[in-house]
Order: C-alpha cells, then structure tokens, then sequence
C-alpha cells in the first residue's frame, strides 16, 4: 500500500471518525470524506474491473467524471448499483461492494476475457455472431449468454423503499456550478437583487478551489459564501445536479437531499426532481481534466492530476510517494508543487519541447525532476502501477529516443482540459475546436444562458472572476433588475500553474517510433475501447462520429464520454487527415450524470400514478372475496375463486355458468355521455358511421365510430330516451377520449349545432345480467315490467323499478346471451346489486368478472380493446355493412385511401389453436410452410380458453384473413419461444346466428 492518509491539512473533520464497508472489509474516514478518498487512504487502489475485459482498475478522477470506481451501494431494498465511489460521501455504516466481478474483485475469473482480446475487439458481436451464421439461429442462443455479461452492476429486485418529491420554481438568475465563476456570478446577481437559484453538485461549494492547499482560497470561499447565504433572494442548493437544459429557459435537477445517510429520516424525500424556469442562466459548470493515452494507461495508479490534486489536498490523502506527473498544459505543475510539499518524491514529464521557465525553475529548486519534451509511454505493473517505460517524444507524441524504466507508484496525467459544455450542447449548440487551448469551446449565443469561467475555456483566477460576476450583473439586468451589484471580488491567491487555457500542446497517443503503443492503449476506460479499436473502425469505413461512438461504444458508458470523446476524435481526425473542429462532436443529450428512475417519477407510481377508480360497489366485490385488476385507471373484480382456484380455473367456470345459467357483471365502468338537445339527432348521424335521425325514442343501437383519419376509435350502443335526450355508452378505456371528441368537434368544427354533451360515468352504475335465465330472474325482481320478448325485443328499454330502486332495463348481449344492461342512480347501487343476488339464489345466479366476461366475448366474436389499437378499419374488423352510404359522418373520406382499403390487409379472423397450450396476445402469424421472417402476416389480437368449445382459441388478424377460412398456419411467440398451429375460421365461434340472444 503506497496510499496513505497525511497527518494533517484536508477540508475534513479529523475529531470524528466514520466506518465503512467495502467488499466486507472495514475502511476508517471521517466526515467530508468521499468512498473514494476513504478507499485511497486505506490503501485499495483497486476498486473495480473493466466491462469487456475484467481489467483491474483504479481510481482515475475525483467528480462526476470517474470511469472506473462504480460500486453497488448498501444492500436489500436499498441497494443501488452503479454508483461513483467519487460522488459517495462516506457516512458512518456506509456499505459498499465491487461489481463485475466474481468470485471476488482480487480473484475475478472474468479476467480470462483478456486471452480473448483479440476477438473482442470493436464490431465484434456483429461478425462474430450474425453475419456468418445469419439465419441459422446461432445469435440467438449466444444472444443469451452475451447479455448476462453484459451490464456492470445489478439492480435490486425489490421495491424500493424510500420516497421521491417534485418541485416547480422560478429564477431570475439559475447558476449552474459553485466554483469560483459561479460564486462570483452568483454574488452579482443576488446583490442586485435577483431572485437566484446557485446550484452545485457537491455538498460543498467552491469547485475547482476545493483542491488547492489549505489557507489559499478558504478565507474568501467563507466570506462569498457567507454573504451569499446572507441573501434573502439567493437560494443555494448542494448535492444538486443541473442534467438538463431545454427550451424557454427549463431546467432539470437532481437534489440527493439524503443520499449521504444511511436511509432518509421519516417523512423525508431521498431525492428531489427539481423543474426550474429561469429568465437567465449563467453555465459556470467548469472543465474536465483529459487523460492521456499510452500503453496500460487503465492500471490502478494511474490518474488525472486534477484528481490527484482533490485527493491531496481536500482529502489530506497521499496517492503516491514515487509520483510521475506527465502533462501538456501548466496546470499539473500546481499538483507537482503539493506532492513535494507533501513529502513525495516528484518527477514531471512536459511534452512540450519548451517548458515555461516559470514554473520549471521554482519546481525543480523545490527538489522535482523536470524533463522537457518527455511522455510515458507504458506504465507497468500487475496489481498496480509499480514504474513506467519513458522516453522523449516529438510534437506527434511519438518516441524520438530511448526508453528508459522509472520506478513510481503514481502517474498523474494531464491532457489538457475540455469545457463542461453538455447542458449549452443540448440547447441544440455545437462547439468549435480551439487549437490554441485544445479544446472545444462554446461559439454564438444561446437566449438566456451564458458560460462563464472554465466552462467558457478562461483560465486565469483573476480573469475569471471579474468576466463572470459581468455576467451575473448582466443576467440580472436582462431580468429588469438594475440594483447595484458593488464591485467584483478581489481573486484570492493560488498555487503556480493554475492556468491551463495558455502554453498548451496538444498531442495524439505517447507511441513507440512505429506509432504503435507499448502495450494496450484505452480511449474509453470503462467500455474497454482501446485505441486499435478506433483504427479499426476507420479502417471499416466509419467516418462520421455518431458511427464511431456506435460501433466502438466510445462514449457510451455511464461517463458519456468526458474523458474518452477528445481523444477519440482527435484520432479520428489525424486518420481521415482532417483537423478535429472538421470531424465535430457527438451529440450531447441530458441527462448529464446518470439518474435515480425514482426521481423523476417522484410519488407517481402504483397507486399514486393517477388517481384510482373504485365502481360504486367495490367493497362488495373485496368482501366477496373478488381477485381485483387495473382496467385503465379501474379497479374492476377480475374473478372471483372458489375452494382455492387459479385463475384459469376460475374464469373457465364462470364463462360456463353464465353459458348455461345466469351470470351478473359489474360493468359501472362504461364511459356514459349525455347527448342533449335539438341537434343531437344530427350529432350522433355525424360521428357515428351508422344512421340515427330514425331511431324511435325506447330504443337503442350499436354504433361504431371513426377517427379523423378513418381508423376506428370505439364502439358503444347509444339509446334515445326522449325526442332530444340520447344516452351515449363507450368502452372504459376511451370514456374520456370519446368525450374530448366530441367536445372539441362542438366547439370548434360544428358551433352551429344545439348540443350539449355532459358526462354522466360517475351517475350511474350500470349492471349486466347474462344467461339463459336471465328474463325469469328479472320477472321476480321487476313484476310490474313487461320483459316478454315481444314487448322487450333485442336493442329496445324499459323503465322500471327494483327493489325500491329506479332501474333502466337495456335488452342487449355482450355474451351474446339472453342479456340486460340495469342502469340505476350511483347512490342506489349496492342495494340494487345485492337484491339481484338475494333474487337470484333460485336462478343459480353467479357473479363473475372481467377475465371471464374477455373469454365471452371472445367465444362470440366481438371486438373489444385489443381489436380497437388504432390501426384498424371497419372494413379489417368485418363492421364495413355498419357504414352509411347516405350521409357523411367524420372519418368517411380518408377511411378510402388505397392504403386503408387494399384487399391484402390484414382482417379479423377467428383461430381454433391445436393442442393444450393457448396462444399469447400479441404472437405473429405465418403461413404454415412460409418462412418466419420479419413481422408475418398477422397477429393475435385476443385469446382464451373456451368453455364452450372445450378448446383453446384467438381472435386475430391475418392478411386476406376472409379468403383463407379453413387454412392451417403457425403461431408464433418469440418472446416466450413458442410456435403453435391454428386453424383460421370464423370469428363468430358460438352461437353464429344469434338464436341465444334473440331468445
């Protein structure tokens, strides 16, 4: 272990002392320490293993950045994979394990993908598995095996137990990073009076000064924030990412309001989704250190001097006593100066020719080696980094010289620096290439959002400062606020070096003279994508950067690329012979750092999705004993067991009781619209496809209606219960988009018709009674009503009453049963309901549920939700004879393009399954000797087993599905692997003519 905790300096608290847990071993920090500071000063430098190759792997970076140290956090319901050591703040209890690994981090067998290399390289999956063996199935049982290894941490499958808040706020001014230009931007703003919101991702802020030795900044990091914090209008919010930037000035965060404890206190949210619509927003979200590229640049020992920097001098943790720092820009000679102060021995490699005599004299009278226009070419070692092969190289970084071996145990690398420009990316914005700076930086402006600092690639403290506290001023004025911001604050001292926007060279892979790297060079270090890969895609054609990230997965991991896209792209470039700013970026997309689900769903899940809908007699139906199911947003009884039923069973005996005595389902659910007044005649003939200017008031009629576009919306049965009084019923799922229909159609394409439309759902509950005896069990509950069937024929009404209960009697079948729908008042349903029961004892009468009623209508060939997906016509559902030839109706003349009346469609067919195992909603068709390729010729819409038929069978719909009745074809389910074989036949299965329901 070279590793050690300093006895002194740090921002921690050494008078208490936390434990925690890592792989089950105790690990000692203190409060303001990070997992991975405690972990460096225990001495575990390793802390992870590569995606593809199981390498071993260390720390690398201190922020959101980190590549390698993802751990899984606590355990149980709790449990959080994929976490970053970096942004962990250790607690006492805090538990934590390594992932991608097994039997152990140290012993990890997956390691042996490293003698596979040289298959696994870039494309891999693609040549290897589908293209010589394409149609032979082989991909699919590799398929298998490739994505149970693939993934780095594991989800926990329990419901997790804590809560998540939402919040909307307004700012004037959003300020996105606490570092130096935000808090000085943040100070302008808010003494001018704005109302400012300072978010910052760490729990502290200060940003990039956080790093810099003990007394340089902390005096003035105190007083701006104590003035801050003094500020009414100025809210400050820590431990809070910025991961979205959208258009009207909205953003995203993140607040972990109690990730750094071991469970939230009662009542508290574990995280909280902030919606913020600011007037103005200042990026001050800094810049990334980026790594260089040489040969075993991944092993354990290697990191960003940045992040070295942050672990010495926040954390009061040595990460090496034989340091190497190797750089391209004065900023890592800051972090050389500490390592001496330190007590390390300290060696700096600058791959610049000329070294700035500035900061080369101070260092090396302090005791450094500095050597000019010197690179690492490999760092070896097994476990950890334990010297590193060096030589002079050329502006090109490729050797020019000898190699020599240096022993070391840490080698801090520095590549220069890439602006955080992801949220002013994903305002649509593409930065250019600064060759001076090496980097890409923000060009032309965006409304309402400025960078500043870092994030604009300024570099001096001093400059800094004064340019973002203009900017705040100014986002305040442009807010109509012209207070008085007083004059910027003075820059506090800092460590030479500091700068890295000047003197800086960038430069391509640290090569061998051949161009080759001594040993395996990582672009990407969490997707193991090395820098053969990246020629190798050239090579193969990718020549646009989105293709390259795709088929590389460079930048694909859960960095997003902040350490591997500049160099990606620069080598790239320098292979299609162009300059980076000519290749571009890829796209950047929010969120900028990985999320919680739960944050953003917040409290709507489950039942606190959208309110739930109870029918007016559930608790009867949970009294009753009734298994209850979702139905859009109903709870509907979905059967109901006896003697320990499965469900299987128990909707199969329903079906058949209802088929063979009498049967009550609760159908409250159905979407029920008042259609009134002079014109409701003309409105109903307009949206329906069928005529209703002649109904005669007592009765009632089918009607399906149509989209805009000729696709079927619903179908329902409307009655006329007076000259202008309708009585509309849609299925439940399109209750409320029927409903908007044909509001928007009244006020906007018909404002001259007398309607009005009211729903009436919640007004009445509504009752099917289904079966052969269904009229006698009437005629005992209703004696003063003629139920006769020439006085109460199919599609007619009565009034009547019920045990005291007013009572509408629809004569209709969903079943196709002898059937009546009872309409009654809400506030009279369970009365009504359980007198039906009372009534019905003699009559054997059973109530079932929704799986059942499903398997009904099925047996009788009606269409429901499953055949309603909003891709079919009337012609496809066999309804074409329902639509008028002598009226218009919404819907009449796009339902005739070629396309929707093209004999091919498929259309509604019936299947007879063979065999004991049903189909699954959903399986696609295929001709019984034709190939099973691409989406078929149909699928299943609906299916159960038929009690009637003592058989299972589908509805389905199957291409030229009316010309091949009688023909046998495959069903397939590629999901659950399965291929049956149906026989296409009608899809009325039971009782064709109708002679039950007309009884």
């Amino acid at each position: 272990m070279t590793a050690q905790r300093l006895p002194n300096g740090g921002r921690i608290d050494r008078a208490s002392t936390l434990r925690l847990s890592f792989d089950g071993k105790q690990i000692l920090a203190h409060p303001g320490d990070s997992l991975a500071s405690a972990l460096l000063a225990g001495g575990h430098m390793l802390v992870g293993r590569s995606f593809k190759y199981h390498r071993p792997r260390g720390l690398f970076a201190a922020g959101a950045e980190e590549p390698n140290a993802l751990v899984h956090l606590r355990s149980g319901e709790r449990g959080e994979p994929n976490t970053r050591a970096t942004l962990a703040e250790a607690y006492d209890g805090l538990v934590a394990r390594s992932q991608n690994a097994w039997p152990s981090l140290a012993w990890d067998l997956g390691a042996l993908n490293q003698l596979l290399a040289p298959a696994l390289h870039a494309g891999f999956y693609y040549k290897t598995f589908i293209g010589p063996f394409r149609g032979t199935g082989f991909w699919m049982f590799c398929e298998r095996f490739i994505r149970k290894a693939a993934g780095m941490g594991q989800a926990e499958g329990q419901e997790d137990p804590d809560s998540y808040e939402k919040v909307n706020a307004f700012a004037d001014v959003l300020i996105i990073g606490a570092g130096p230009a935000g808090l000085a931007a943040a100070l302008a703003a808010g003494r001018s009076g704005a109302r400012v919101v300072l978010v910052e991702q760490d729990s502290l802020l200060g940003g990039s000064l956080l790093a810099t030795p003990l007394g340089e900044s902390d005096h003035w990091l105190q007083e701006t924030e104590g003035e801050l914090r003094s500020l009414e209008n100025v809210r400050i919010l820590t431990r809070t990412t910025a991961f979205g930037a959208y258009d009207q000035g909205v953003f995203g965060l993140v607040e972990r309001v109690w990730d750094h404890v071991p469970e939230p206190p009662p009542g508290q949210p574990r995280q909280r989704y902030w919606q913020v619509r600011a007037k103005e927003a200042v990026l001050a979200s800094g810049a990334i250190e980026q790594p260089l590229v040489f040969g075993g640049n991944d092993k354990p020992g290697v990191m960003l001097a940045a992040a070295a920097r942050s672990y010495l001098n926040r954390y009061a943790v040595l990460p090496g006593r034989q340091a190497l720092v190797c750089t391209n820009n004065d900023s890592a000679y800051g972090l050389a100066f500490d390592l001496l102060r330190a007590g390390a021995a300290v060696t700096l490699l600058d791959l610049r020719q000329q070294v700035p005599q500035g900061l080369a004299g101070p260092l090396e009278a302090a005791g450094a080696t500095v050597m000019a226009g010197h690179g690492v070419l490999a760092a070896k070692g097994r476990a950890r980094v334990a010297s590193a092969m060096i030589a002079p190289v050329g502006l090109d970084g490729r050797a020019t010289g000898a190699t020599q071996g240096l022993a070391c145990d840490l080698i801090a690398v520095s590549g220069g620096w890439q602006p955080a420009l992801h949220l002013w990316s994903q305002r649509q914005q593409k930065p250019v290439y600064d060759a001076a700076k090496g980097c890409f930086v923000p060009q032309g402006s965006v409304p309402g959002l400025r960078c500043v600092g870092a994030a604009a690639a300024n570099g001096r403290l001093t400059d800094v400062l004064a340019e973002s506290f203009a900017a705040g001023a100014a986002a305040a004025l442009a807010c109509g606020l012209s207070g008085d911001s007083g004059a910027p604050p003075a820059a506090p001292s800092v460590s030479l070096g500091d700068d890295w926007t000047s003197n800086v060279h960038p430069v391509g892979p640290l090569t061998k003279a051949d161009g080759k790297p001594l040993g395996k060079a990582f672009i990407d270090l969490q997707h193991d994508v090395t820098l053969e890969d990246i020629d190798l895609a050239h090579r193969e054609g990718y020549v646009s950067v989105e293709h390259l990230k795709r088929y590389t997965t460079t930048g694909m991991a859960t960095d997003q690329g902040k350490l591997s896209n500049l160099n990606a792209l620069a080598r790239m470039a320098k292979l299609q012979g162009k300059e980076i700013g000519e290749v571009g970026t890829t796209t950047f997309r929010p969120p900028y750092t990985p999320l919680a689900i739960g944050a953003l769903v917040g409290r709507e899940h489950g039942l606190h999705f959208r309110p739930t809908r109870l029918t007016p007699i559930d608790a009867w139906h949970r009294e009753n004993g009734a298994v209850m199911t979702e139905a859009g947003a109903w709870m509907r009884p979905w059967y109901y067991p006896e003697a320990g039923e499965s469900l299987g069973q128990a909707y199969r005996r329903e079906a058949d009781h209802v088929r063979k005595h009498v049967g009550l389902v609760d159908v409250s659910t159905l979407g029920k619209i008042a259609v009134q007044g002079p014109d409701a005649a003309e409105f109903l003939n307009r949206v329906y496809v069928n005529g209703w200017k002649t109904l005669p008031v007592g009765r009632l009629r089918y009607g399906v209606m149509l989209r805009e576009d000729g696709i079927v919306m619903d179908d329902g049965a409307t009655a006329r219960l007076g000259e202008h009084d309708y009585f509309m019923s849609t299925t439940t799922a399109n209750a409320a988009k029927v409903l908007a229909f044909a509001e928007q159609l009244l006020q906007t394409a018909w404002t001259d018709l007398k309607v009005q439309v009211t729903s009436v759902s919640d007004a009445w509950a509504a009752f099917a009674l289904a079966g052969p005896k269904a009229r006698d069990l009437l005629r005992a509950l209703a004696p003063e009503s003629d139920l006769e069937p020439e006085a109460l024929p199919n599609n007619h009404l009565v009034h009547g009453e019920m045990a005291d209960v007013p009572v509408r009697i629809h004569r209709m079948s969903y079943s196709g049963e002898l059937a009546y729908e009872l309409y009654a008042p809400t506030g009279f349903a369970r009365q009504l309901w359980e007198a039906i029961i009372a009534a019905g004892r003699p009559f054997n009468l059973k109530s079932y549920g929704t799986e059942a009623m499903g398997a009904l209508r099925i047996e009788k060939g009606h269409v429901a939700g499953a055949e309603l997906d909003g891709r079919t016509t009337l012609k496809d559902l066999g309804l074409e004879g329902f639509a008028s030839k002598k009226k218009p109706f919404v819907g009449e003349v796009l339902r005739q393009r070629p396309a929707l009346t093209d004999p091919a469609r498929p259309s509604l067919v019936g299947l007879e399954i063979d065999g004991e195992q049903g189909a699954l909603g959903g399986a696609l068709l295929f001709a019984a000797d034709g190939p099973t390729v691409g989406h078929g010729e149909g699928w299943v819409s609906s299916a159960t087993y038929s009690p009637a038929l003592g058989r299972n069978i589908a509805l389905g719909l199957l291409r030229e599905g009316q010309e091949r009745l009688g023909e046998t074809i495959r069903v397939v389910d590629f999901l659950g692997g399965t291929t049956l074989k149906a026989k296409v036949v009608s899809h009325h299965f039971v009782d064709p003519e109708g002679a039950r329901q007309n009884a």
